[in-house]
């Protein structure tokens, strides 16, 4: 390879292009989505999830909806939520025009909800858009539509917020009717202390909507519950929850794989749980470490849903991972990126149901690390193979791209059955069975192979032949490199440097905690660069050797912010 040239060349730029990020302003807790989407194919990857528990719901000045008022303490806990999310996006170089913040029920309902909005716009500079019922639903219909391969299926979504319920009916990304119900767990759980109250109140409401004559009149394919209520009541079927503790000894690991669908029964048996465990103070305390937060208004919206599903009739329920926020990220990239078709992401969906069906909050987001640090670096190799000559003897299209992209997402799935070997489990995972929607068998070979050696023992020779071999050895050197940055380097990681000068490579990489950093402080951190300390650079070692076998040129990692290889 030559090295020829005169001066460094760096394949960064100061605005990541292909982020985007959309803030949920809800009645029980504001939420930012961070995503990196794909121009190319229109698949996006959720890098993060911040969660910040603000509960307008339960801090108005009075029970009547139509004239609730947001009160000043409700106020000073949105600004300080929104600013702790400014500070995160600002870390990651968000595009300001790739941010979109939505306020729903509590703010759209609220008596001072112009003075709101104001405040915040004065004080952090934030353009708020309060979106009605309907637009709230058709947007977490289009959340939901980059979950599932639903697009030519007509479905109800039903999304459970803190202070309202949406329906919506839909087929091919067109909503065919909506209606949005003034029923949430939160404002529930503030008017009502008893259940049989709740329940005629939900009734009521549900029979005076004319809801369900409206749905009736559709042939439905499926119902698809989404947001964190319907979320949190699936957790809890799939964990087991409902059975009793001396009904669980030896059988942990049947309820560790996420299923995203429960039926009739098993909401009747963990709403009969919730209802006894309110009765006495153990119980309460056992919900609330399970659910954490949420247990203080689960039991609201579980009853909730059980009173839609006797309504509607409905036997059985699948369950997004995406929602209103995934719903604003896909509408903006359609915005931005011309030709962006919201039904492209049937195979990378798949991938990711995979991922969270064996992965906890935790491994995924070490598995979407891995995966952001990866295509960093094949993004930069190829900028600088356009920019300045072939450096590589073999290039990647998108297909090897979106290969590499799964088998980082889905590398640690194996850990459900133990650390031992998993890297070989994740692989016995994806090759028995029929989870890669769309993907030919070459294409999960591939996939599968590269989890497979990740990690360990680098691969022999024979895994593939021709140029199929020296591509594998690249992505797979790619792969290896990336989760050992991740596995190395605390916090946020980002590649913000990958250059090229007669010395060799050269990778900068952001390893500070930005969640609550100032914008000055991430300046300043990113001002401190230096080389791996001595631990680091030691188990590090082994896969800058095999980048230089496979790219026959060094690789130096350089950090910045305080990093230490205790």
């Amino acid at each position: 390879m030559s090295t020829s040239y005169p001066a460094p060349m760096t394949a960064t730029s100061t605005a990541n292009n292909n982020l985007f990020a959309a803030v949920d302003m809800g009645t029980n807790s504001f939420k930012l989505t961070l995503a990196q989407v794909d121009p190319s194919s229109g698949r996006f990857l959720t890098l993060s999830r911040l969660k910040e528990p603000v509960v307008l719901g339960l801090d108005t000045t009075t029970t009547s909806p139509s004239s609730a008022a947001i009160s000043a303490d409700s106020l000073d806990r949105s600004i300080c939520a929104l600013r702790t999310f400014q500070n995160y996006l600002h870390s990651h170089r968000l595009p300001p025009s790739h941010l979109r913040l939505v306020a729903t029920s509590a703010v759209r309902e609220a008596s001072n909800k112009s003075q709101f909005i104001q405040t915040i716009s004065e004080t952090l500079g934030l353009d708020i858009e309060i979106i009605s019922g309907a637009e709230e639903a058709r947007l977490s219909y289009l959340g939901v539509l980059q979950f599932f391969p639903i697009y030519n299926y007509t479905v109800l979504t039903i999304d459970i917020g803190g202070g309202s319920t949406e329906f919506t009916v839909a087929k091919g990304g067109k909503v065919l009717y909506s209606k949005s119900l003034r029923l949430g767990h939160v404002t529930l759980t503030r008017r009502y202390s008893d259940v049989a109250q709740m329940r005629e109140h939900i009734r009521n409401e549900i029979e005076a909507s004319g809801l369900i004559g409206k749905i009736r009149e559709f042939k439905l394919d499926m119902v698809i519950g989404s947001s964190g209520t319907i979320n949190a009541i699936e957790k809890a079927v799939c964990k087991g929850y409902a059975v009793k503790a001396e009904e669980t000894v030896g059988v942990p690991e049947e309820f560790g794989k996420r299923e995203w669908r429960f039926n009739r029964h098993e909401l009747s048996c963990l709403l009969q749980s919730l209802y006894e465990e309110d009765q006495e103070m153990e119980g309460r305390l056992r919900r609330m470490e399970f659910f954490k937060r949420r247990g203080a208004f689960i039991l609201a919206g579980t009853v909730l849903l059980d009173e839609i599903f006797g309504r509607l009739g409905i036997e059985e329920m699948e369950v997004s991972g995406y929602a209103l926020g995934e719903g604003v990220l896909a509408e903006m990239s359609g915005h931005v990126f011309e030709g962006f078709d919201l039904n492209a992401n049937a195979r990378w969906r798949s991938v990711f149901r995979l991922a969270l069906k064996f992965n906890n909050k935790k491994r995924m987001k070490a598995a979407t690390t891995c995966a952001v640090i990866a295509r960093d670096i094949c993004e930069s190799l190829r900028k600088l193979n356009d920019n300045h000559g072939n450096k590589l003897s073999v290039l990647l299209d998108h297909r090897d791209l979106e290969c590499l992209d799964a088998a980082c997402l889905l590398h640690n799935i194996g850990l459900y059955a133990g650390e031992k070997g998993y890297h070989k489990q994740s692989y016995r995972v994806i090759m028995n069975g029929d989870h890669l929607c769309g993907y030919t068998e070459e294409e999960i070979k591939l996939t599968a192979l590269l989890v497979r050696y990740h990690r360990k023992k680098y691969p022999k020779k024979d895994a593939f032949e021709g140029s199929a071999k020296q591509k594998f050895r690249i992505l797979c050197t790619i792969m290896r490199l990336a989760y050992a940055v991740q596995q190395c380097l605390p916090g946020d990681i980002q590649v913000t440097e990958f250059s090229y000068s007669p010395e060799g490579y050269k990778m900068v990489v952001n390893a500070g905690e930005a969640r609550n950093q100032s914008a000055e402080d991430d300046q300043a951190l990113s001002d401190i660069i230096q080389p791996l300390d001595e631990d680091l650079s030691v188990s590090m070692e082994k896969e800058l050797e095999h980048f230089r076998m496979v790219f026959r040129e060094k690789l130096s990692i350089l950090v910045t912010g305080t990093v230490s290889g205790g």
